[in-house]
C-alpha cells in the first residue's frame, strides 16, 4: 500500500465518521431542534462520501495523468465500503449506553 492510499483510507474514516461527532449542521449552522436528526447526518455522509472521492480523483490525476474511468460497480462498492467505515460513529452516537448523573 502507497502513503497516497493509506492517506485516501484515512481521509474516508475520518470523513465517514466526523458527521456523527458534529452538533451542528455541515459543521457550520446550529440546529434548530436542539439535535441533529440522523437523515442529516446521512446527509452529511454523502457529501463527505462525494468530497472523499474528489480528493482521491485529484490525487490519482496528479500522479497518473488523468483518471482511470470507473463504471456504477465501483462507486457502488465505494460508498458501501464508506457506509461500513461510518459504522464506529454511528455505534458511538446512537448505541454506545449513556450514563445520565
Amino acid at each position: 500500500m502507497t502513503a497516497a492510499q493509506a492517506l485516501v483510507l484515512l481521509l474516508a474514516l475520518v470523513g465517514a465518521n466526523l458527521p456523527f461527532f458534529s452538533r451542528r449542521i455541515l459543521f457550520v449552522l446550529p440546529p434548530r431542534a436542539g439535535e441533529k436528526g440522523l437523515a442529516w447526518r446521512l446527509l452529511e455522509v454523502l457529501l463527505a462520501y462525494f468530497i472523499v472521492g474528489g480528493i482521491a480523483a485529484l490525487m490519482e490525476s496528479r500522479a497518473h495523468g488523468g483518471v482511470y474511468p470507473q463504471h456504477w460497480e465501483f462507486y457502488a462498492t465505494t460508498l458501501c465500503l464508506f457506509i461500513v467505515l461510518a459504522y464506529p460513529g454511528f455505534v458511538i452516537r446512537y448505541l454506545w449506553p449513556r450514563h445520565k448523573g
